[in-house]
């Protein structure tokens, strides 16, 4: 089993390449980064000696040698980490591989925000996770993701939906464990997920929005994750997209967060059926033809149309992909959201390939455990 040290210059970088589109041939890696064939061998050997990338069968026969070429690989299962999501009444948890490939998952309820409280539910999880690696090998390293600002990897500024201001929450998970610990903000977790793994993989210029509790923008150019002290405080929420919409709390009318998150939603189409109802029976009605809730939702659609287009008309990206527990509000109220996106972008805009995540919470788990599997591979501190 490989142990992979923080590596720099040219081995970092064919490192990164077989963990990130592995397996390789050597020619293809000669290619990409730049070397000639003897240097890349000279380069990968010790690499291979050490365990840390293996060779693996099935590429095409080298016509000079008369045998088949052996593609460079990493053994994904040699290394595993756990990824974490705190929401307001949750924490979400995954095991994962060095490609975050999802191998186990698990839940809690959070009924205390105290942070002593959540750090030690934090380490239970990640405890109920770890006796499923198989071979019972120590994790690698831990990944924890919130809404809201933080600071060095480590101290949560200001985590709306846990009320907490001035929290060194990584201090605190370190203090009771072994086990390095990253504390990341959520969209940007996702968003490095996306990037490394995801629907954004070798993809130059791509944007990410969420819909759900709040409402999320990343955004990734020349293959770099755009990163702000904005990032963190969910500045497009507050977006204008419809002059005569609802206003939010902070009495901005029409705005992102005013249309598209869930509790936004279930109110408004709550109130045009005049009974309590959940998101998804929102969008089951809308979906069945319920006049009331198909107003709203469709009115919700245009607003996400609207949105997506303003970020396309921004930033021009190859790839817009949408995610967050409340995507399927793009399914719903797709050829509404269709019509908005067309009518704010040129008639001779490039056509614009679009994504959709899966909603569930585990995917902000595994962006989690993605923030740890960058520091561990690229030795950030």
């Amino acid at each position: 089993m490989g142990e992979w040290r923080p590596l720099s210059g040219p081995s970092r970088q064919v490192a990164l390449e077989i963990l990130l589109d592995g397996p390789l041939s050597r020619a293809e890696l000669s290619r990409r980064v730049g070397l000639s064939p003897g240097s890349l061998t000279r380069l990968t050997k010790p690499m291979v000696e050490s365990g840390l990338l293996v060779e693996v069968a099935g590429g095409p026969t080298d016509a000079r040698v008369g045998r088949p070429s052996q593609p460079l690989d990493l053994d994904a299962a040699a290394h595993h980490f756990v990824g974490i999501k705190l929401t307001g009444d949750s924490a979400i948890g995954v095991l994962t591989t060095l490609r975050a490939e999802v191998i186990a998952s698990a839940e809690r309820p959070l009924t205390d925000p105290t942070p002593s409280v959540v750090a030690e539910l934090v380490l239970e999880l990640t405890d109920d996770l770890a006796i499923q690696v198989p071979g019972a090998t120590p994790i690698t390293g831990l990944g924890v993701a919130l809404g809201g600002r933080v600071a060095n990897n480590t101290e949560v500024r200001w985590g709306p939906y846990l009320n907490w201001v001035d929290v060194p929450f990584g201090e605190i998970v370190a203090a009771h464990t072994s086990i390095p610990v990253v504390i990341a903000n959520d969209l940007t977790a996702l968003t490095e997920a996306t990037h490394w793994f995801g629907a954004g993989r070798s993809v130059d210029r791509f944007v990410l929005l969420t819909i759900g509790a709040g409402v999320g923008y990343g955004l990734v150019v020349h293959n770099l994750t755009v990163d702000s002290p904005d990032t963190d405080i969910g500045t497009i929420g507050h977006y204008p997209l419809l002059p005569d919409g609802p206003r939010c709390e902070r009495g901005h009318r029409g705005c992102a967060l005013s249309l598209l998150t869930v509790s936004a939603i279930t109110e408004q189409v709550g109130t045009a059926v005049g009974r309590t109802v959940g998101y998804d029976e929102a969008l089951d009605l809308a979906a069945k033809g319920d006049p009331a809730a198909s107003a709203v939702i469709g009115r919700a659609g245009r607003a996400l149309g609207k949105l997506i287009a303003a970020a396309a008309n921004f930033t021009m990206p190859e790839l817009v992909v949408l995610g967050g527990e409340g995507v399927r509000l793009a399914e719903v109220a797709h050829a509404e959201l269709l019509a908005a996106l067309h009518a704010d972008r040129h008639p001779s805009s490039a056509e614009l390939p679009m994504v959709l995540q899966p909603a569930d919470f585990t995917e902000w788990a595994r962006g989690a455990a993605v923030v740890a599997i960058q520091t561990f591979v690229l030795g950030i501190e």
